[in-house]
């Protein structure tokens, strides 16, 4: 018989259960990976897939005329046109605001008028009737 020492005896189980180990490791790895690749195709089939991805592509084509439109000058353009519309109405709106603060002014003055008037027909009255003995 040929004495194997316990020392070499012990480390040839050990390499074997190492072995086993990577192999049951790299199988669940491979696994995982299959798992993913195929939930990611059954993602891409979804209508909720390419409903996104539809949306992605309108955005960045949206960016893309964009940045195109400033690029080319455009979108100055626009905003002077936008600027020019803008101050056009915000004049409308200044003139009809004077309009009709000119229009409560007289109406005030009116008022004013009628009750200066009310006071100086009372005064009169007053200047004209003599006074009662109580």
């Amino acid at each position: 018989k040929i004495r194997i020492p316990m020392e070499e005896q012990k480390k040839e189980p050990e390499k074997l259960q190492d072995d086993s180990f990577l192999d049951k490791a790299k199988n669940a790895l491979d696994k995982a990976d299959d798992f993913i690749d195929d939930n990611v195709e059954k993602l891409k089939q979804s209508k909720a897939f390419g409903k996104v991805a539809d949306a992605m592509d309108k955005a960045g084509d949206f960016v893309e005329d964009k940045v195109e439109e400033i690029k080319t000058g455009e979108a100055k353009e626009k905003i002077k046109g936008f600027s020019d519309k803008a101050e056009q109405e915000a004049k409308e709106k200044l003139s009809k605001a004077k309009d009709f603060g000119k229009k409560v002014a007289d109406k005030v003055a009116d008022k004013l008028d009628d009750l200066a008037d009310d006071i100086r027909d009372r005064s009169k009255k007053t200047d004209e009737q003599p006074p009662s003995e109580a």
